[in-house]
């Protein structure tokens, strides 16, 4: 998690408070990073991080789509911001459906 936490405050992101939630307490299988933040002006934000070896598709992007569909009901609070940092190829049409759905998408290659 610190990793993380360092990662956003190099994009200028900062949380007045951090929690780790795990796929399994919303019901997914999915490996995937989920965390949610309240940032300083008091919304809610969520990050997730994506680290794979195969490319993430446009049905794959529609899951996280979901997945964040989930959290807000499992927080019982909307989500103003959505961050994702992906450590996996990406498909082009994945990325650009996540921007537009009001993402941030952070692409990493390794």
């Amino acid at each position: 998690m610190k990793k993380i936490v360092e990662f956003l405050q190099q994009k200028h992101v900062i949380f007045k408070s951090f929690k780790e939630i795990e796929p399994k307490e919303i019901g997914s299988r999915k490996k995937v990073g989920l965390y949610v933040g309240v940032d300083l002006k008091g919304y809610y934000a969520l990050v997730m991080t994506l680290e794979k070896k195969s490319r993430i598709l446009r049905k794959e992007a529609n899951e996280l789509m979901v997945l964040h569909e989930k959290i807000e009901q499992y927080i019982d609070s909307r989500i103003k911001k959505k961050y994702i940092i992906i450590h996996a190829p990406l498909c082009s049409k994945a990325k650009a459906l996540l921007e537009e759905h009001g993402w941030k998408v952070w692409h990493e290659t390794a």
